[in-house]
């Protein structure tokens, strides 16, 4: 084990975790709600620094992020654990299976290796993906510093419970993040994910204002958060916020404990693109229903083709100097 940061010691060999927005207060002998932080004789230590239990190069576009290094690969990797329980986990093995206790399972990789291997592979970035980034803060800043140091880029595919304290430490590390935002509904949150919303609007926030990239994605499952209502109150958001930042709407196929829930329909998706373009957004595009109009980029300003893509594979990119070869506009983004 590894001791870990963003704690503090209190009353009787107990610790308070100032890593992720639930905040637990630890007592001695125990574990917190990721079930990767443990308090032993009043100092917490995570079980994650050093253990690896996933490790792909991916294109960028499959985090997803299509407005940052477009047509990059990423070196994505994954440390077990999450401090969600969400019901219609797509990575349940890896990122649930801490709960029970015992010893943390992965892989011994340090730092040095992983971004030395992803600067040997011609990776522009590393991703902290698969399961949830913040839960393996420590391991995750150390990779990332090695990563800067290379002339590499670092993402957080997250779901955004991080504390500000998590991000002000990853401040000059952090350069992109793809958030889900999983429904716009408090109760949502709480029957789901076993969290709450307002924390992840936070941190969204927070990270434009230290000028990470960010993109949002929401999975859409059909009864439980794709109401128009709900939809659009969620662009508004985005629009309030930022809205140049990319939503990512995605389509949901039945998985782990949501199994009684069927498929996205193509024309929910549709329509919620419709709903967030309607609100002003620049970039709303569908996910997980290949072939579809909006998995490509167009210039929010003249509506020309810009970036054609099929899946995570870009086909065409008309981009030039991070401009619409069309009109002149700006098109925003990071390597565009």
């Amino acid at each position: 084990m590894f001791e870990a940061q963003l704690y503090e010691k209190a009353a009787k060999k107990s610790v308070d975790c100032r890593l992720c927005s639930f905040r637990c207060h630890i007592p001695d002998g125990r574990r917190g709600i990721c079930g990767v932080r443990e308090n032993k004789g009043g100092t917490l230590y995570t079980h994650t620094w050093g253990r690896l239990v996933a490790e792909n190069i991916d294109p960028i576009e499959k985090k997803p992020l299509f407005h940052f290094l477009p047509s990059s690969r990423s070196f994505s990797v994954a440390a077990a654990g999450c401090n969600f329980k969400c019901l219609n986990c797509q990575n349940s093995d890896i990122s649930q299976a801490p709960r029970e206790g015992g010893l943390v399972g992965g892989e011994e990789v340090s730092p040095e290796e992983i971004a030395a291997e992803a600067y040997e592979t011609g990776c522009e970035s590393i991703s902290y993906t698969y399961t949830e980034p913040t839960i393996f803060f420590e391991y995750a800043h150390d990779i990332g510093v090695l990563a800067k140091e290379k002339g590499l880029k670092n993402v957080f595919v997250t779901n955004g419970y991080m504390t500000p304290e998590c991000l002000n430490a990853l401040d000059g590390v952090l350069d992109a993040a793809n958030v889900d935002i999983k429904s716009f509904s408090d109760s949502f949150y709480r029957k789901v994910c076993g969290a709450t919303l307002a924390p992840v609007l936070e941190s969204v926030e927070n990270m434009r204002r230290m000028g990470v990239w960010v993109e949002l994605t929401t999975l859409v499952i059909p009864t439980l958060n794709d109401s128009e209502e709900e939809l659009r109150a969620l662009a508004k958001w985005i629009y309030r916020t930022d809205k140049t930042m990319p939503w990512h709407l995605s389509a949901f196929h039945p998985a782990y404990k949501m199994l009684d829930i069927g498929p996205t329909p193509v024309e929910t998706l549709e329509r919620a693109r419709e709903i967030g373009l309607e609100e002003g957004l620049r970039y709303v595009y569908t996910g997980n229903v290949p072939g579809n109009r909006g998995e490509s980029t167009y210039c929010w300003n003249c509506s020309a083709l810009l970036i054609e893509r099929r899946g995570f594979m870009v086909k065409k990119n008309a981009v030039a100097d991070s401009r619409c070869p069309s009109c002149g506009s700006a098109i925003d983004g990071v390597g565009l």
